[in-house]
């Protein structure tokens, strides 16, 4: 088996989360800083190699009322430049909440506040991964 990546697209940042190869665990890995989308995607196509990578998850960021805004129409635009270069999968999952669930769990944790800022993104990308995991250990149990 391969391991999944989540991406939690941000204006200035992309988080980075992948799982571990049984698909079970989803483990923040870094956050990338935006740059241009050559360089961004190139740093993405890097991480798949060192990490056997066959799908990408991205955070979907649907308004609370589950319809699409600017934000997710530029996830599709982002989505779309990838697969240009890239051959694998990519899906989308329902981001709506992942950053407010890592910022509760890095507060739990007693993160301090620069911390927090460094690692919230690639945090968040690991909630939208495990988010995915969890429906794919679902199904495979009662599939």
């Amino acid at each position: 088996m391969q391991s999944l990546m989540g991406l939690d697209l941000g204006t200035k940042t992309i988080g980075v989360a992948v799982s571990d190869t049984f698909q079970s665990v989803a483990t923040p890995l870094e956050t990338i800083k935006r740059r241009q989308f050559s360089k961004d995607a190139a740093r993405i196509l890097e991480i798949i190699a060192e990490r056997n990578v066959g799908a990408i998850v991205l955070g979907m960021p649907l308004n609370m009322d589950g319809t699409e805004g600017p934000r997710a129409q530029s996830t599709r635009a982002f989505a779309r430049n990838l697969e240009k270069l890239c051959p694998l999968p990519i899906t989308f999952w329902d981001e709506r909440l992942s950053t407010v669930a890592a910022e509760r769990a890095l507060l739990e944790a007693d993160t301090s506040r620069k911390r927090r800022s460094e690692v919230i993104d690639h945090v968040a990308a690991s909630y939208i991964l495990q988010g995915v995991l969890d429906r794919l250990g679902h199904l495979r149990r009662n599939g």
